[in-house]
């Protein structure tokens, strides 16, 4: 049974560096023999008169476009969001713009994704333009919760006939391994601090421990009130019988129409002749469509005006420079990368204030602390720095954040998980069962702490338990410090515990609710600007590695053959299908000290 899982294994990974493989060739031949690419970027083009935004979810919703041109190619023309809310907020202000469409129902952006676009939405249409919402159906493509919450943000909402409303709320699963480990001979030997960090819990328990659910569900409970709440103000309805439809749903067209919920049936281009109509100018001039993209791309930057730096940390956090996958576009928060563009952005005397944008569920402590000493650095010269956090900034992607000016969440934003855990595999068992024996020489009594051929010996495990209490120790300090909280605030809202954003303001670990406008607004405050001064908001750092910028003039950048285009899709819903299985095979594989400070990886079930 071992042998043919393994081999199992070898064929999975097998197929996925053969397609790789065969990827990066068809790109570099399309490159050396075709005579020319589109560009990365398609060229700006004028805003017209009379122009009708469309902000499509289907292409996607992300954090910022990767240097790396394949992960640029798998994620196709998706909308940075900080263009997206960037361009929002100047469209509410621009005459030539007459309305918004958005096209929801597709895709999987997280919920304090939603959360800060249906706040510039709902500014938007604030300025008095209409906004409409359409999606074929809610919950078919993406999460059907979340897509609604977005359009609820409309003055229209349409769906079309054949769909279903399933507004069904959330559930989070994931997967535990120990019977399988037990029964192939593996062992895990995990110890945390406190009850709530169940990071490695899939490991090392059969089912969900009490605590960690308990955790979880004060999370969703706390998310779907947001949810709940916005619907009911947005549909003048009751908070609490918005709450009994989602208990109920989904519902069918005529139903959702009946419940107040839509307000139209019809298909698209039903839907698109009616906003022409709408928008038509009073000299008959027709409406023209533009992307949310397109106009993003006509904004000038701005060239005057203090500067704010802004520096990402995406991903999990390590030791290291940050990878990027140059097939499925996955990113890590490298110690080294992130620390290096906060270090260059505090000595540029030009930078008047950063930005720093966290989107993370933790990792390494040490270079969560790396990172965090840069940020602390920032506070102890002077240099205002505010943090501003995505869908998730949790465990060591809270870590980085505590020394900040000030913290800016989204109500939904998944924080805190204050705790430390750690341990390893062993897998002698295994080795036996297979038939293998490991034996080597070794100088110094506990050379082979880490290795997974042997479990901790007593001694080791003792070692193991004083430096998670010292490195526990080191993390509510550190929070208590930045935060400006007494250590027993700090303990009661630790243990590992996540919070909502909304929850962890309540406890002191956020400052403001918000995004990057409430972040950057913050940061001109700090610096003593006027709170509409205009500002220059320049990456950091601004060089790609020369690798990365061969590839990219080499090859160019959006892939139009729609084949090709499906390929790297499929190939990423495969990769988000394996996901729990490729992250426990990376923690079982990795060196243990890389996950001291990281937050539960749960699977959304939609």
């Amino acid at each position: 049974m071992t042998r043919i899982i393994l081999f199992l294994l070898k064929c999975v990974v097998g197929l996925f560096a053969t397609v790789g493989f065969l990827l990066i060739a068809a790109f570099v031949a399309a490159a050396l023999f075709l005579p020319r690419f589109d560009g990365l970027e398609p060229a700006a083009t004028a805003v017209p008169e009379d122009a009708v935004l469309m902000l499509d979810l289907a292409d996607g919703l992300i954090e910022r476009r990767s240097d790396n041109p394949l992960a640029r190619a798998s994620l196709g023309r998706a909308l940075v969001l900080r263009d997206a809310v960037t361009a929002l907020d100047a469209a509410g202000r621009d005459p030539k713009v007459k309305g918004l469409v958005i096209r929801a129902g597709w895709g999987s952006p997280g919920l304090a994704q939603m959360q800060e676009l249906r706040d510039a939405i709902a500014d938007f249409r604030a300025q008095g333009k209409p906004v409409t919402a359409f999606a074929e159906t809610f919950g078919e493509a993406g999460s059907g919760t979340l897509h609604y919450y977005l359009a609820s943000a409309a003055g229209e909402i349409w769906m079309q006939p054949s769909g279903d409303l399933g507004i069904t709320g959330f559930a989070l699963q994931q997967p535990f391994l120990k019977p399988l480990l037990e029964d192939l001979g593996v062992r895990a030997q995990v110890a945390q601090r406190e009850e709530y960090k169940g990071a490695m819990s899939f490991l090392t328990d059969e089912s969900m421990p009490a605590p960690i659910r308990r955790n979880l569900q004060r999370y969703l409970d706390s998310s779907i009130t947001q949810i709940a709440t916005a619907i009911a103000e947005a549909r003048n309805l009751e908070a609490g019988a918005v709450r009994q439809l989602i208990d109920r749903a989904p519902y069918r067209g005529a139903q959702a129409v009946e419940l107040g919920l839509i307000d139209r049936l019809g298909y698209w281009d039903e839907a698109e002749d009616a906003v022409m109509a709408a928008l038509t100018s009073p000299d008959g001039e027709d409406a023209t469509w533009l992307s949310l993209a397109d106009y993003a791309r006509a904004m000038a930057p701005a060239e005057d005006g203090p500067v704010i730096a802004l520096v990402h940390g995406e991903g999990p956090i390590l030791l290291a420079e940050g990878e990027n996958d140059p097939l499925f576009g996955r990113v890590s928060m490298g110690a080294v990368d992130v620390a290096d563009a906060l270090s260059d952005a505090i000595d540029d005397p030009d930078v008047a204030a950063i930005v720093f944008r966290v989107d993370s569920p933790g990792g390494s402590y040490v270079g969560s602390d790396t990172i965090w000493r840069e940020v602390q650095r920032a506070r102890d010269l002077g240099k205002p720095l505010v943090v501003t956090m995505g869908n998730v900034a949790a465990s060591g992607g809270y870590f980085v954040a505590a020394p900040a000016a000030a913290i800016v969440a989204q109500p939904g934003t998944l924080t805190g998980s204050i705790g430390v855990i750690a341990g390893k595999v062993s897998l002698r068992d295994l080795w036996a069962s297979l038939g293998v024996t490991w034996d080597g020489v070794q100088a110094g009594q506990r050379a082979d702490m880490w290795s997974p051929n042997a479990p901790f010996s007593r001694d080791e495990w003792d070692w193991l338990q004083q430096t998670l209490d010292t490195t526990y120790a080191d993390f509510t300090g550190k929070v208590a410090a930045g935060r400006g909280l007494s250590q027993e605030e700090v303990l009661a809202a630790a243990k590992g515990q996540i919070w909502s954003g909304a929850d962890a303001r309540q406890a002191g670990l956020v400052d403001e609710l918000g995004g990057y406008r409430k972040a950057i607004g913050l940061a001109k405050t700090a610096a003593g600007m006027a709170e509409d001064a205009a500002v220059q908001l320049r990456p950091f750092p601004t060089q790609r590695d020369p690798f990365t910028a061969f590839l990219e003039d080499a090859l160019g950048g959006n892939i139009e053959s729609p084949a090709t285009r499906s390929l790297l899709r499929s190939l990423g819903r495969v990769a988000a299908a394996l996901a729990p299985l490729i992250q426990a095979a990376e923690t079982i594989g990795a060196d243990p000290r890389s996950h001291t400070l990281q937050s539960p990886t749960i699977v959304p079930v939609r």
